[in-house]
């Protein structure tokens, strides 16, 4: 069966019977769940059951559990993190890839016992001196050589646990200077520093299954759009960077991109971007949004296999222990 090129979310804990019908009539590849679709681990284990069962199959469900700034589940029902920059500069510089992958091989339990299987991280953005807030201290380290290792060990402890790695923002959020929720970042930084420096850590990382786009101009590559509807840059993070897996938007909600919906949707395919995700729930918006969304090319539909393909069960692994140990090296 095909499916579109799409990720959606949902309005509330529970669908309702419009949305099943959508669902099942719009057949999205994917579903992404925020905090208010989040109550106790039954009512979420029931809701991705629901949401499964309206396209009827074992489809990916994603999350944003970074830990620290960005977490969907909180404390004290789940674990509760530090920002993972501060946690960097807590542990001993010889314990920080061990400490890294256990925060994540952690984070994948947890999201695992409630039915999730896709987290968006590692996120491997360099930050600068003058980054916005909305990046700095979700970031794992100021170099490359740093920020790939750490990248690593975050990847690996998710895919431990049975969960996928989406690697973002490619090809890099660090050096935007305002939020690309609210408004458009451009950096104007020469090409060979983007190369040399931003791009390293995901093309350290290309091997990994998704990654997500930045809503950010590079004007040294192209001064027009941003690159997640720009084929040059698409170009960029298929040659240059390496990257050859499932490729998904940022959320085309967010600000930084201007236009309608749809077309939102039309110009990121159009670029080369795999699947558009959209996070609101808003029935009236996927509506729109819907009738710019095909099915997964055949290419794009391979790069979603190889993704679900990594889809396994996790590793033998003591949570309390774990848990233990990761205090250990705190």
């Amino acid at each position: 069966m095909d499916y579109s090129s799409i990720i959606f979310g949902c309005e509330g804990m529970k669908l309702t019977k419009s949305e099943r019908s959508f669902f099942r009539d719009a057949k999205p590849w994917a579903f992404i769940l925020f905090s208010r679709n989040l109550g106790t681990p039954d009512q979420i284990k029931n809701l991705c059951i629901e949401l499964r069962e309206c396209v009827g199959r074992n489809a990916p469900i994603l999350i944003d559990q970074e830990g620290g700034r960005v977490a969907r589940l909180k404390s004290p029902t789940w674990l509760e993190w530090l920002p993972p920059l501060e946690q960097m500069q807590r542990v001993k510089p010889e314990d920080t890839h061990k400490a890294m992958y256990l925060r994540y091989r952690l984070i994948a339990h947890e999201l695992r016992l409630l039915g999730i299987d896709v987290n968006c991280a590692p996120m491997v953005d360099i930050p600068s001196l003058f980054s916005h807030e909305i990046i700095t201290n979700r970031c794992y380290g100021g170099n490359p050589k740093t920020v790939s290792e750490m990248g690593r060990a975050c990847a690996d402890g998710l895919l431990s646990g049975g969960v996928l790695p989406v690697l973002k923002h490619i090809p890099g959020h660090g050096r935007g200077l305002c939020d690309s929720h609210f408004e458009l970042p451009i950096i104007d930084t020469p090409s060979n520093t983007l190369e040399t420096i931003d791009f390293e850590p995901f093309r350290s990382l290309s091997d990994l299954p998704m990654a997500m786009t930045a809503h950010i101009i590079y004007s040294s590559f192209d001064p027009n759009f941003c690159a997640t509807i720009s084929p040059i840059m698409i170009e960029v993070i298929r040659k240059n960077i390496g990257f050859d897996g499932l490729l998904m938007t940022d959320d085309i909600s967010m600000e930084a991109m201007d236009g309608s919906l749809s077309s939102r949707a039309f110009a990121s395919l159009n670029a080369g971007c795999d699947v558009v995700l959209h996070c609101n729930g808003k029935m009236k918006n996927m509506i729109e949004i819907m009738k710019e969304i095909p099915t997964l090319s055949t290419k794009s539909k391979l790069r979603a296999k190889n993704a679900e393909d990594l889809r396994s069960d996790p590793d033998n692994f003591d949570f309390n222990k774990g848990c233990n140990d990761f205090a250990s090296l705190m």
